[in-house]
């Protein structure tokens, strides 16, 4: 009988450490993405402004607005990578 009550606290406590590691996965992979998607629409926007008031300087603002996308892309990257870890390590 303890050892059945010892079975049954064992694999609740297993259970709620996979809960806790699920929602430390979804919070971790919910910031790292609504982060990197703010920081693009605010670089797009910005970038659309700066064209728009000066349009000779059109390529050079594409050039650094695509790498500042990128960048702020590979958090997200980061952000999935370590909500994975968590998962599944």
């Amino acid at each position: 009988m303890p050892t059945e009550v010892a079975r049954e606290a064992a694999t609740g406590l297993l259970q709620n450490v996979e809960a806790v590691k699920s929602l430390a996965a979804a919070f971790t992979i919910a910031i790292g993405a609504i982060a990197p998607a703010l920081a693009i629409g605010r670089l797009a926007a910005a970038a659309m402004e700066a064209i728009g008031r000066n349009p000779e300087a059109a390529s050079k603002v594409q050039t650094a607005m695509i790498l500042s996308i990128a960048f702020a892309e590979a958090i997200a990257i980061y952000a999935l990578v370590i909500a994975l870890i968590i998962k599944f390590v």
